[in-house]
């Protein structure tokens, strides 16, 4: 007995990956930032909120350099380390 299968009635159409999918870092260009990541993780048993600052800079680094979209770090979960802006005070004569 002999079971054909045909493949050929469904198409895969791909479709471009959704928003948090990002390019991979081919050139190693962000590689210190992720490796002090990763160090920072394991020293602290993976209790991600221990190494929030090493995140933060990981993900600068690919915002810098187009591997990932530019996005505000308020919306990415760094508002409490993200440094206020210096207010400008009035020229003083």
């Amino acid at each position: 007995m002999s079971t054909a299968m045909n493949f050929g009635t469904k198409t895969f159409k791909p479709r471009p990956p959704d928003k948090g999918s990002f390019p991979l870092d081919h050139f190693g260009e962000c590689k210190p930032f992720k490796e002090k990541f990763m160090k920072c993780l394991r020293e602290n048993s993976f209790q991600s909120n221990l190494c929030r600052e090493d995140s933060k800079e990981y993900l600068e680094c690919r915002m810098e350099r187009q591997l990932m979209a530019k996005e505000s770090l308020e919306k990415l979960g760094f508002k409490d380390l993200v440094d206020e802006e210096p207010t400008q005070e009035p020229n003083k004569l």
